[in-house]
Formats: structure tokens, C-alpha cells, sequence
């Protein structure tokens, strides 16, 4: 297996609206397309609440190559 490449790019999507956890995978896929050229290296997908709301995470580790 090669050597995974060094992470250079950390991009955090996060929501805690209704509306906006909906719409969270679909903010993601339009990054994910505006910035092709990454090599994802990770996803961590985070939810955390208390009584008043919930917040939903997205965290991508990645690595952009040299221009």
C-alpha cells in the first residue's frame, strides 16, 4: 500500500438548523465538485446535542497536489 499523502486541506461543514442539516449533504457535494482536484484522506462525521439544538458536522481531511 503507498504512503497516504500529507494532509494540506481541512474543511469543516456544519449545521445546526433543520433546514440547513438538510441541505448539508448538498453544500458538501457542490464543494466536493468546485474542488475536484482534492484527494480525500478522511471524513469525520460528528452530531452532537444539548435541549436546545443539534448540530451536525461534517470535517474532511484531504490533500490538495502541488499546481
Amino acid at each position: 500500500m503507498p504512503p497516504q499523502p500529507p494532509i494540506n486541506v481541512v474543511k469543516v461543514f456544519t449545521a445546526t438548523k433543520a433546514n440547513d442539516r438538510d441541505r448539508l449533504g448538498e453544500r458538501f457535494t457542490e464543494w466536493l465538485r468546485a474542488n475536484a482536484d482534492l484527494q480525500i484522506i478522511n471524513l469525520e462525521v460528528m452530531q452532537s446535542s444539548d435541549a436546545s439544538f443539534h448540530c451536525l458536522s461534517l470535517v474532511l481531511f484531504a490533500h490538495r497536489p502541488a499546481a
